[in-house]
């Protein structure tokens, strides 16, 4: 499907939208791309929603060469999605790095936002030992490296297709400035999202994989994320990595479909 565009400071921000209903709009992580979500994408489609999922400043079909990648800015990308819609106000669902971006969505415009789902949310920086931020430096400022990172984030299940995806998404990170958009959105920036959580008003849903190796204790790090709000709920996804969407997606649509039904009666 042809991607959307919408204009913003910098740049234009690329972005597919399928199906008709309330609308739910879906930001990937760190190098990745909208694919990220072609398998989420159908069954929310199939259960009555208009579904959107964007190219995060960066990556994918969006253009490259922002001035800076911040989880705020990629929030009003997010926002100017709704708003170049026309057909808020939206439920967003934010990946990895993206799940910052949500936060600052959710308090910037309450009026455009019914709720926020965050996927695999880091609530601290990690801190990493000298050998591990060497590798982890390698593997940012590489395409190929990289993809092999990305294949490490699947430690129980992966999708069929996930070979010829990982193909395609280090192909795109391979085009000019691709890998410094990579870098960009988990580059530290103030405010950090944990600042702004505590103004969010709407409903929030965290999920995390159980097998999520990001982290030493995922389930830790998933309640750690709900006691920054004032309302939220923090669900697991067994047998999942990083990527709850790709490799359970029939349980994350299950998960996100009872949120949505929240959110419409709020």
């Amino acid at each position: 499907m042809t991607a959307s565009q919408v204009r913003r400071d910098g740049g234009h921000i690329a972005y597919e939208t399928q199906g008709e209903g309330p609308l739910v709009v879906l930001a990937h992580g760190m190098g990745e791309n909208r694919a990220s979500f072609r398998h989420l994408v159908p069954l929310l489609v199939a259960a009555g929603y208009r579904v959107t999922s964007v190219d995060v400043r960066g990556h994918g079909e969006s253009s490259a060469g922002w001035p800076t990648y911040a989880p705020v800015e990629v929030g009003a990308d997010l926002l100017a999605v709704v708003r170049d819609l026309d057909a808020g106000p939206a439920v967003l669902v934010g990946s990895s790095s993206a799940a910052a971006a949500v936060v600052f969505a959710a308090t910037d415009a309450p009026e455009l936002v019914t709720g926020i789902v965050q996927i695999g949310a880091f609530v601290g920086q990690p801190k990493l030992k000298p050998l591990l931020r060497m590798a982890m430096w390698s593997v940012l400022h590489s395409p190929r490296l990289f993809g092999m990172f990305h294949n490490s984030l699947f430690p129980v299940h992966r999708p069929a297709d996930d070979g010829a995806y990982r193909r395609s998404m280090v192909a795109n990170l391979r085009e000019p400035g691709r890998m410094a958009a990579t870098r960009g959105v988990i580059a530290p920036a103030e405010p950090h999202w944990t600042a702004r959580a505590p103004q969010v008003r709407q409903p929030v849903l965290v999920l995390m994989g159980s097998k999520d190796p990001d982290f030493p204790d995922p389930g830790a790090e998933a309640r750690a994320a709900r006691r920054l709000f004032g309302t939220a709920e923090a669900r697991m996804i067994e047998e999942s990595g990083h990527y709850p969407h790709a490799d359970q997606p029939q349980r994350t649509a299950e998960e996100l479909l009872g949120f949505l039904a929240v959110c419409a009666g709020a």
